[in-house]
């Protein structure tokens, strides 16, 4: 079995050695209470499986590549919610470094204690930075545990770590071999919902998103399918992929990762711009709005007196107006400054109180300017 997940190298391949199902023996917490231990035992008993991963990571920075990619995996399936902060999602870290040409791993040691993908790349870095350090002095790495802590950016010894022998792993008599046949393997992958690689690739091809847009757009299947659902209610898909990952994720992190806008609305809102009823500023108060208190989005931009004014005869009369007020400008413009256009469009928006289609606006100017 492997893995894939895109790191300094390009994308990397992690080979995963073992996946077996255990009991949540509980765990220790060794940062809580200061030079004391805690036991939590609350998941005791719960299901959990075991994924152990080949020596195939380079670096700190793939590892919390490989972990990121796993996480959002399992995410995927609906199998956990990989909270670290709960307890769904552990990892402990091994370490071994080797001299640069040299093919062998030297001994290796096991961090624990680490509670975000954040620290893992600080632990392992702190760890490998110890290790290199120590056989550079002349010194020999240990087999052992290490616990990391996050205030210090440090690592110190748990206790010496057994070898695998050690553990005395012998084969359950009473259990028989489980023997998956290929159709029944097949069956599964075919009920496997489109997983992150697929759905970025498709939302690529599909809807001409850059790659790196399309990452953010399907880090989360729950905001991939919001962001397809505002696509099918409408919306271009591109306006839709800038509203998704500024507005609505920014509003989703303030309120517990909740997407508040229906898809519908949000495709609403983006014609409104689109047909130019509404600035993006008037429009960002709208989506405020109805993420709030729900509705209609044009029934609210209406409410908020938000509404552009695209009447050419409306916006005519502001630009007689503005001309009037301003002779000199004009004069001025008419001799070939120009650069005063911005200076009109201003006056103009400020008579209007924000309410005239700028574009618009601005193409009324020039026709009244015209020489």
């Amino acid at each position: 079995m492997h893995g894939a997940a895109e790191g300094e190298r390009g994308v990397v391949t992690a080979t995963i050695v073992r996946l077996h199902v255990e009991e949540d023996a509980g765990k220790s917490i060794h940062d809580r209470f200061p030079k004391r231990t805690a036991v939590d035992l609350n998941r005791s008993g719960v299901p959990l499986i075991e994924i152990v991963s080949g020596p195939d990571l380079r670096s700190p920075a793939e590892a919390r590549a490989y972990l990121q990619t796993l996480k959002q995996l399992l995410e995927y399936i609906g199998i956990s919610d990989c909270d670290m902060e709960k307890g769904s999602l552990r990892v402990d870290a091994n370490v071994s470094i080797r001299r640069a040409g040299e093919t062998t791993l030297n001994t290796r040691t096991e961090v624990k204690n680490i509670n975000a993908f954040s620290f893992v790349e600080k632990a392992l870095g702190v760890e490998r930075d110890r290790q290199v350090a120590l056989v550079e002095s002349g010194g020999s790495v240990t087999q052992q545990t290490m616990l990391y802590d996050a205030k210090e950016n440090a690592v110190r010894p748990q206790r010496s770590k057994e070898e695998s022998h050690d553990y005395r792993y012998f084969p359950e008599p009473d259990l028989p071999p489980l023997i998956l046949t290929a159709e029944f393997v097949a069956e599964q992958q075919s009920e496997l919902p489109e997983l992150p690689g697929a759905k970025r690739d498709r939302f690529v091809a599909t809807y001409a998103l850059s790659r790196e847009h399309a990452t953010v757009i399907t880090s989360s299947r729950v905001v991939a399918d919001y962001y397809e659902n505002v696509v099918h209610a409408g919306a271009e898909p591109q306006a839709t992929a800038n509203w998704v990952m500024t507005e609505a994720l920014a509003d989703a992190k303030d309120h517990q990762e909740q997407l508040r806008v229906a898809p519908g609305a949000l495709a609403q809102i983006i014609a409104l711009v689109k047909g130019g009823t509404l600035s993006n500023q008037a429009a960002k108060k709208v989506f405020s709005e109805v993420a709030a208190k729900g509705g209609d989005p044009r029934t609210i931009a209406e409410s908020l007196g938000v509404i552009q004014v695209a009447d050419t005869n409306v916006i005519a009369g502001w630009v007689t107006d503005v001309l009037a007020a301003h002779p000199s400008e004009v004069e001025r413009y008419k001799k070939g400054e120009t650069k005063l256009m911005p200076f009109f469009v201003g006056q103009l928006m400020r008579a209007s109180k924000g309410k005239a289609d700028p574009k618009l606006a601005q193409r009324v100017l020039e026709e009244k300017l015209a020489p």
